[in-house]
């Protein structure tokens, strides 16, 4: 009778020992409750100067949006591509601004080679982006009318955010990259991409896209900020397809985009994953960018992402790097809990995530565990965080993926106990097992 009994006993084991292994992805790398990345506009020099050492003595990784034209080596600088500005010039005279010649005319604006022209250039911009369309018109027939009486100086005038990258040159993002920071295209010149014809907008996007591959490799074209934090339809229709993701807005159905200027807050959000930008600027207080991390910390599905320009009085809404380093050091202490990460790679991770399946098999000795994802490889390349429940004997695991080898301990939550681990989609399987 005993012996039937304990017959009983080894096979309801053996059944078990089957069917309980479970494993999950995790919703941030490595289990941690939020994500954040720290991401640059403009490339202004200081931002290399000043405020990258503070990063690298924390280790806190970042992305640096760059303008690609004014660096030496650059292949591709910024220019007009279209018919002789002479000609645009001579023909405002007689025919004003309308549907079919204002993308031409603004995108030839910034090469007229008029002190002042930028100004124009900039408001007609911001009043289409505001649908403010006869206003636009109105500006550019200004500007090409004061062109043509002669009323503004001859000369070549860079925009802050291209004057304020003067000493980037490509050796030196190489190196900055080398050591674990991201760099992406903030296109050619910074300019309004919503203003200008299809032409010069594949040009902006496109080219710049071209120079950071030759320059740094395939790996950094994965992601781009349009300038401005543009959201409109006519910019993004075009940007979108040119890069896998943008900054300005983040389209998957399972995220909601919480962008710079928007004030709805993150916490009441049912959605997976939530992009909530801030973008600090020189009348920020302190406690509220730590509050914005505070509201990460208080949630589970937050990737803060925090917008940074000018840095030590150069660029746009220039911050001190002193303040930076403060608020750097509360990000640092929270790390524990929020995976700190480029832009690129939270993205990729999240989609990955969410385009992926997971399927383990356990036996006596043995779990083996089976990760895809019907993403392109080569682009999708971030190691997923499994988290697979063990037996309670089981205290340090060997974690084997076809030629690496990872050695965890086991750790414990209201489920039983669980290894936490790093795995590559579609790759080998994962063999997990007890050392002894």
């Amino acid at each position: 009778m005993h012996t039937l009994k304990y017959f009983f006993i080894a096979i309801v084991c053996l059944i078990s020992a089957h069917l309980t292994a479970q494993t999950e992805i995790t919703k941030w790398q490595d289990g941690k409750i939020g994500a954040v990345s720290l991401t640059y506009d403009d490339g202004s020099i200081n931002q290399f100067k000043y405020a990258l050492p503070v990063m690298e003595r924390l280790q806190l990784p970042a992305t640096f949006y760059i303008i690609t034209g004014p660096i030496p080596g650059s292949k591709y600088p910024g220019k007009f591509i279209g018919r002789p500005v002479a000609d645009i010039i001579a023909e405002t005279a007689t025919v004003p601004a309308d549907s079919t010649n204002y993308f031409e005319r603004v995108s030839a604006a910034k090469y007229l080679d008029y002190i002042g022209a930028n100004a124009y250039y900039d408001s007609s911009a911001i009043l289409f982006e505001d649908g403010k369309i006869a206003q636009a018109y109105h500006v550019m027939d200004a500007l090409y009318n004061k062109v043509r009486n002669g009323e503004l100086k001859k000369g070549n005038e860079l925009s802050m955010e291209v004057a304020g990258e003067n000493g980037l040159t490509w050796d030196s993002i190489k190196a900055y990259a080398s050591r674990g920071y991201e760099f992406s295209s903030h296109t050619i010149t910074h300019a309004h991409m919503a203003v200008l014809d299809t032409t010069n907008m594949f040009y902006e996007l496109e080219k710049s896209k071209e120079d950071i591959r030759d320059h740094l490799g395939e790996q950094y074209t994965f992601d781009a900020e349009i300038p401005f934090g543009i959201e409109h339809p006519r910019a993004l229709k075009y940007g979108l397809p040119a890069y896998d993701a943008l900054r300005n807005m983040m389209t998957d159905e399972y995220m909601q985009e919480i962008n710079r200027g928007y004030k709805t807050q993150p916490g009441s959000s049912g959605k997976e994953y939530v992009q909530w930008q801030r973008g600090a600027t020189t009348k920020t207080p302190l406690p509220l960018m730590k509050a914005w991390v505070d509201t990460t910390l208080a949630h589970n599905n937050i990737w803060l992402v925090l917008v940074f320009h000018g840095i030590d009085g150069l660029g746009y809404e220039a911050l001190s790097h002193e303040l930076l380093d403060t608020y750097f050091q509360y990000i640092k202490k929270n790390e524990n809990k929020l995976w700190v990460a480029t832009f690129g790679d939270v993205a990729r991770y999240m989609r990955e995530r969410m385009h992926a399946t997971v399927k383990d098999e356990k036996t006596n000795d043995q779990i083996v565990v089976h990760l895809q994802h019907s993403l392109d490889a080569n682009t999708y390349n971030v190691p997923l965080t499994l988290k697979t429940y063990v037996p309670a004997n089981w205290k340090q695991i060997k974690v084997k993926q076809g030629n690496d080898q990872q050695q965890v301990q086991s750790l414990k939550d209201v489920k039983g106990n669980y290894i936490l681990y790093h795995a590559m989609p579609g790759k080998d399987v994962i063999e997990l097992s007890q050392i002894q």
